[in-house]
Formats: structure tokens, sequence, C-alpha cells
């Protein structure tokens, strides 16, 4: 749970866009739109493959060695 307490002078509009790089930053806005509507089986490894190659790829660019597969 994110909870943001007020700092001195504050005002609440300030709170709040903070509150909101929190939600950002800890990724729960991606999450709620993610889960806000159905996706399909198929679509859903289509998409974590996705992020795998881009993983994949990343780690190429820097030049990092690939971490050994776990079996």
């Amino acid at each position: 749970m994110l909870k943001v307490k007020s700092r001195g002078n504050e005002t609440v509009d300030q709170m709040l866009r903070r509150f909101k790089k929190l939600c950002e930053k800890e990724g729960l806005i991606k999450d709620m739109k993610r889960i806000a509507y159905y996706e399909k089986p198929s679509e859903r490894r289509r998409r974590q493959l996705r992020k795998a190659q881009n993983r994949q790829q990343k780690i190429q660019r820097e030049g990092v060695p690939a971490p050994a597969p776990v079996s």
C-alpha cells in the first residue's frame, strides 16, 4: 500500500502529484490497465514472448553475457 505524508506547507494537489508518481514508479497503473479487460491466453503468451525477446536484445546491446537457462 502506498502512503503519502504531507510535507510542511504542501498542498493537496502537490501530494496528489507525488502519489501519482509513486503509482507510476511501482507499476500499478500499468497493471490496472492490463487487468481492466480480458486478455486471451494466446495474446498473453505473445506479449510475454515479445518481452523476453526485448530483454535478450537489451542484454546483447549492452554486451553482458546472457544468463544460463534454468532447466
